[in-house]
């Protein structure tokens, strides 16, 4: 029983990562994927997990990659069917994958903005800030595109495909964080301070660095519940900023499943949009 609250098990968790594989896997794959495994469920203890373990079998695709002060690390890359069940049967329950691929590690293939409520600000706040963000991006000639983290808040991926590296990437999202952060200051910071989230979105921006990884579209998260960071529609985002309930942006594994049968994957631009960032 993985997640009591929910009665949900682990052969239930297998069965979500067989049937949303389809979907899930262009985004892992070719990536080094850092997991979160939670042995005894997620009222357990877990441990974050960047080494492919000694057991790993043999046909499970490592990539080894230097890390700073860590050395090289034998990372997993999750490019099949079977690696995800594998992982599946290690209750990886959170799976994150580096926003380089393994071939290419120094050239991450899109920018990322988590956007993170401090709370009374909730995942409704994020989506007036995602929009902004779409609007600051659309006037740069930019595509952007939306899913929820599975816990509170709401992930921007602006998708690149194309010659940039870290420092360009970083630079260039802490530059917007802090332009919405000089533009609505009451509804935005992007100081790392915790004190100074009261009641606003943090724009994180620090997440555009070659050792940090975000939440795998698909991926469930370690709640209370199997809540899944799930890819959303632009009309869903201005719904919810119009007044929308944020539980309404909470979806579980069968939600999701239900969600690709009727949409397909929402984020498959992510994969193929070729687009470079402005100059200054």
């Amino acid at each position: 029983m993985l997640w009591p609250e929910a009665g949900f098990t682990k052969g239930e968790a297998i069965d979500y990562y067989a049937r949303v594989a389809p979907a899930m896997l262009p985004h892992a794959r070719g990536r080094a994927l850092t997991r979160v495994r939670f042995p005894d469920g997620v009222d357990s203890q877990s441990f974050y997990e960047k080494r492919a373990p000694s057991h790993t079998p043999e046909w499970v695709r490592t990539a080894p990659i230097v890390m700073g002060r860590e050395g090289e690390l034998s990372f997993v890359v999750c490019d099949d069917l079977a690696t995800l069940t594998w992982l599946g049967q290690l209750a990886a329950l959170e799976l994150h994958p580096s926003l380089a691929l393994v071939d290419d590690f120094e050239r991450p293939t899109v920018v990322v903005f988590d956007l993170d409520p401090g709370p009374p600000a909730d995942a409704i706040d994020c989506c007036r800030v995602a929009l902004r963000l779409r609007e600051m991006f659309a006037e740069l000639g930019l595509e952007c595109f939306p899913k929820t983290s599975g816990s509170k808040g709401i992930q921007l991926y602006l998708p690149l495909n194309s010659e940039a590296g870290y420092e360009r990437t970083k630079s260039f999202a802490h530059a917007v964080a802090q332009t919405l952060e000089k533009d609505d200051p009451k509804r935005v910071v992007s100081k790392m301070k915790k004190e100074l989230r009261k009641g606003k979105v943090f724009v994180d921006w620090s997440q555009n660095d070659r050792a940090k990884t975000t939440v795998l579209a698909y991926s469930p998260r370690a709640r209370q519940r199997p809540t899944i960071s799930t890819p959303l529609a632009w009309g869903e985002v201005e719904a919810a900023a119009r007044g929308g309930d944020a539980e309404g942006l909470r979806f579980e594994a069968a939600d999701v499943l239900r969600r690709i049968d009727e949409h397909g994957d929402l984020f498959a631009p992510v994969l193929e949009l070729e687009q470079r960032l402005p100059q200054a």
